[in-house]
């Protein structure tokens, strides 16, 4: 194991943002004005993805999350996957997706060999969802969990990112679906980075969110860590075939347990998603450095890995980084 950082914690997980683009609009993601794309040339090819790839997991990296933007807008993402399995000692590949396109691209992504998925969901509502998202496409991205929980997949992860006068009314009725679901429903706090943010509104975090349900549901029962679990507190109700959990990277940071490094759709490897430092993997590549080379690049962003993230209070400068880019 060589991806170690000086606080001792050994780097297992890497997330890979395979594309910039994305089909929604969401409020908390893509700046009010847009951004440039980057241009195809500037994205990482499936290839180069896979060399690096490689390389990190001969480094101890042993689980992948494919991100975007929306993975499932790049062509060939399915192919790319069952790529990846090949990799040896590669032990866990999982996708996450805003879900517009799920339903479509189900049953290649089982063919491609993945089974775990997390998904995006906002609110239950349509028309919310449309203020949410800045489209009307509630209804497939409904259609694409159903599907994917007839497929097989498990576990599915909701995503809901928990915004103050936005969708704060639902989050009761969204946990609610884990008496009848068998999903792990997934409360984050917003994290106010970059520029992408249309709104103002006091944050509203995970203890808050806690209160509601077990005032209006009732107790949240533990539920054990296991082993390719992410940072998310694990909970159930009583006789729930589902779960709820809660990522509380503003009000009770997970840092002191992080252990993902990230590369980016343009070839930078981030060491931490609330941080602008990275390092540039893409040129060395293409110019066409060695394994070992693009291993040195690999081990520095590791050792320059810092304690805390860049939003809390003892680090003024904010990110500036975009989430939509970033693959968060």
């Amino acid at each position: 194991m060589k991806l170690i950082d000086p606080y001792r914690r050994a780097l297992t997980y890497l997330r890979i943002s395979i594309t910039d683009r994305c089909n929604l609009k969401c409020l908390y993601c893509s700046p009010h004005n847009g951004f440039p794309k980057l241009s195809h040339k500037d994205i990482l090819s499936y290839e180069e993805i896979l060399r690096i790839a490689r390389i990190g997991v001969q480094l101890g990296i042993r689980k992948i999350r494919i991100t975007g933007g929306e993975p499932l807008t790049r062509k060939g993402v399915n192919h790319f996957i069952g790529k990846l399995h090949q990799i040896h000692g590669l032990q866990d590949i999982s996708l996450t997706t805003n879900g517009v396109l799920l339903k479509e691209h189900i049953d290649s992504l089982i063919d491609s060999g993945l089974r775990r998925i997390n998904i995006s969901l906002d609110t239950l509502n349509p028309e919310k969802f449309e203020k949410i998202t800045g489209m009307n496409f509630f209804n497939q991205v409904w259609d694409g969990i159903l599907k994917a929980n007839q497929s097989g997949l498990f576990p599915i992860k909701i995503n809901t990112v928990a915004l103050r006068h936005i969708n704060d009314d639902e989050l009761t009725e969204i946990a609610r679906l884990s008496l009848i679901y068998p999903f792990h429903f997934r409360f984050i706090e917003y994290m106010p980075m970059g520029s992408s943010t249309r709104w103002i509104s006091p944050s509203l975090y995970a203890p808050e969110i806690k209160q509601r349900l077990t005032e209006c549901i009732g107790r949240l029962i533990p539920v054990d860590h296991q082993d390719n679990d992410g940072p998310a507190e694990r909970y159930r109700f009583e006789n729930a075939v589902g779960e709820v959990g809660f990522i509380s990277a503003m009000s009770h940071d997970f840092c002191h347990s992080c252990n993902r490094l990230r590369l980016t759709s343009s070839g930078q490897i981030r060491s931490c998603l609330l941080t602008d430092y990275q390092e540039d993997i893409k040129t060395p590549l293409r110019r066409g450095a060695s394994d070992e080379d693009l291993s040195v690049i690999f081990i520095k962003a590791a050792r320059l890995k810092g304690i805390r993230h860049g939003l809390n209070p003892d680090a003024p400068d904010g990110v500036t980084g975009q989430m939509s880019s970033i693959g968060g």
